[in-house]
């Protein structure tokens, strides 16, 4: 169980790290939103690993049987190697390879606001934005949300997957 996860993990790790590479390079000119749906694609493509790694242990590594505990541990790790890698990946991404991505983000945000909002109600978001300014752009909190994103879309994957994997038996 603990190979597959691995193994399982390392694949859907690997295939966020060369999708979001990918994306940075060829969709430079794309709007924020095509960036938003690009990177939320890539997240479940990667995270088709859960899917497929507990698939394989059941049919390859526990004779076709899988208990839906077998299945939440095994999604659940490989869910967690991804999220980690792709945490990591986004400190580094806008901690060296575009340090100005979170005061660009943070411009474009102020501009969305002002287009849609009235003018008071713009001041009023404007002042909260700026309050959590700081808390954003921390290249932690970065991580964080970015793992904790990966990481709830592998668990609703997981869970998914675990039910339609499992196999009926007295284990199951």
């Amino acid at each position: 169980m603990k190979r597959t996860s691995i193994r399982f993990g390392l694949y859907g790790a690997l295939t966020i790290c060369i999708l979001f590479l990918a994306s940075w390079t060829l969709g430079k000119g794309l709007s924020y939103d095509a960036q938003e749906v690009l990177g939320y694609s890539s997240m479940i493509i990667s995270l088709s690993f859960v899917f497929f790694g507990i698939r394989y242990f059941r049919d390859k590594e526990n004779n076709g049987q899988l208990n839906f505990k077998q299945a939440l541990t095994i999604g659940l790790l490989i869910s967690l190697l991804t999220a980690l890698a792709f945490g990591l990946l986004d400190v580094i991404y806008v901690k060296y390879i575009n340090p100005e991505f979170m005061d660009d983000y943070y411009a474009r945000s102020l501009a969305q606001l002002q287009e849609s909002l009235p003018a008071d109600e713009f001041e009023i978001q404007k002042a909260q934005l700026e309050s959590q300014k700081e808390f954003w752009m921390n290249p932690m909190m970065n991580f964080v949300i970015m793992f904790l994103t990966v990481f709830v879309i592998g668990s609703i994957i997981t869970l998914i997957s675990g039910l339609i994997l499992k196999t009926n038996s007295n284990n199951a």
